[in-house]
């Protein structure tokens, strides 16, 4: 039998989603609670990674087990024994061909910036002290739905067998007089693909790059051309889209 667990994590602490030989997970945190709770090894899959300090308001994984489980049981006993920055909101039972990664249509992340000092905002948005031209940044933002290729923002030497992905949103939104996040949307992300395509969009907005520059980082497909790789923990994974 198949579960899906939906979870939200601050990722500030951890060495990322994925499970690390030298630092903790959530992954690793989440697999070892449901392995004491089930009495048996479990492994749980997830629908994607992410780095290091970047955090999630919505993460899916899934895990397989033979034992029937009462899943409103197990998320009220999970939360109770995991780490006060991961949060369980459902486990519940899937057809068993449901893949928490593969099976996932798209995924959307959020990076968030503020233009003036705030105590409040430090650790989940990036401070940033020059104007920036959000039209600018949202026409190169509307570049990416032109193409498939995004080599330009995959971190160096990483191991993957392709760098397409089908962008369907990219756009900055205001919502304070000083704050603004960026939207993405795509059915994959490369790895440190989003804060590269966050720190080459700042490039545009700073009139260190034009539009038509942009447009050459992606069709170079080279990330030395690219701008450069922005915070962590100003990124959340937002939500994940599964068939019906």
């Amino acid at each position: 039998m198949r579960y899906f667990i939906t979870l939200s994590y601050d990722g500030t602490r951890y060495h990322g989603w994925q499970i690390q030989p030298n630092g903790i997970s959530v992954q690793g945190e989440l697999q070892r609670g449901l392995s004491l709770l089930l009495r048996q090894e479990v492994t749980v899959t997830g629908a994607g990674r992410t780095d290091t300090g970047v955090h999630a308001r919505m993460m899916m994984a899934h895990f397989d087990t033979d034992t029937p489980i009462d899943g409103s049981q197990l998320a009220y006993k999970l939360n109770k024994l995991l780490p006060h920055d991961i949060a369980v909101q459902q486990v519940r039972q899937v057809p068993d061909d449901l893949h928490a990664r593969f099976s996932a249509l798209s995924r959307t992340y959020h990076y968030y910036i503020h233009t003036v000092k705030s105590p409040f905002l430090r650790h989940y948005s990036c401070e940033l002290h020059y104007p920036l031209d959000f039209e600018k940044m949202n026409q190169a933002g509307a570049m990416m739905l032109e193409y498939e290729d995004f080599g330009a923002f995959c971190k160096s030497h990483a191991d993957v067998k392709t760098t397409l992905c089908h962008v369907m949103h990219a756009q900055w939104h205001q919502t304070g007089e000083h704050e603004w996040y960026f939207e993405i949307t795509a059915n994959r992300f490369l790895r440190n693909m989003v804060r590269a395509v966050v720190g080459t969009l700042i490039e545009v907005g700073r009139g260190r790059l034009t539009l038509e520059d942009f447009r050459r980082v992606i069709e170079g497909k080279r990330r030395s051309d690219a701008g450069e790789s922005m915070p962590g923990n100003a990124l959340f994974l937002e939500k994940i889209e599964y068939p019906q």
